[in-house]
């Protein structure tokens, strides 16, 4: 509902509670850290996020096994944050964390290694590394094609990235075909005045 001050102080009032009855590495409090992390986040209060997202995932290490989801979570969590401090290099290293943890306990096509290479080709985007970019965003779309639905939005974004990575390219004809294509998918996927479309 876009109210955080309230979230805030709901999650913050579920910590002090979690900090009383549960033991100090407890996984619900690196679960209510995160939650705390991700409405700074959203606040873009991002400093604070951070600290919220550390704090979780030093829990996470000593409560959970090493390769758990959960520290993906945590990893792909602090690499945003990061990602949008403008510490590119250290959103990559977070993403790819995430991305080596997700390969060892997911299967080969599940959606979340296509989120994870995803994000490894924004960082690589922003940064200007137009090749690398391409590449991960199209091992993101080899795994939507196998995971999803045909029309599914993140198959969209995927073409999308993948086009804006050509343009950056200067191979106007191959950004134009992947733009196309991400747009027949978003006209049969979104409401006909969705942001997307612009």
């Amino acid at each position: 509902m876009g109210e955080y001050l309230k979230a805030l102080s709901s999650y913050e009032r579920s910590l002090e509670i979690q900090k009383i009855a549960l033991p100090p590495n407890h996984p619900d409090l690196a679960a209510s850290y995160n939650n705390i992390g991700n409405v700074y986040s959203n606040m873009g209060e991002y400093s604070k996020a951070l600290s919220s997202y550390e704090r979780s995932l030093e829990i996470r290490k000593i409560a959970l096994p090493p390769n758990h989801p959960a520290l993906a979570a945590s990893y792909n969590n602090i690499g945003t944050v990061y990602f949008n401090m403008g510490e590119y290099s250290k959103a990559l290293s977070s993403y790819e964390r995430a991305l080596d943890i997700d390969k060892k306990v997911l299967p080969p096509n599940h959606p979340d290694l296509a989120s994870d290479y995803s994000n490894i080709g924004l960082v690589y985007y922003t940064m200007g590394e137009y090749s690398k970019a391409l590449s991960s965003h199209e091992r993101s779309l080899e795994i939507r094609k196998i995971a999803l639905p045909p029309n599914h939005p993140d198959l969209a974004t995927s073409y999308n990235n993948i086009g804006v990575a050509y343009r950056n390219m200067g191979e106007y004809s191959k950004a134009l075909s992947s733009h196309e294509r991400s747009l027949e998918i978003r006209k049969i996927a979104l409401p006909p005045n969705h942001p997307d479309f612009a």
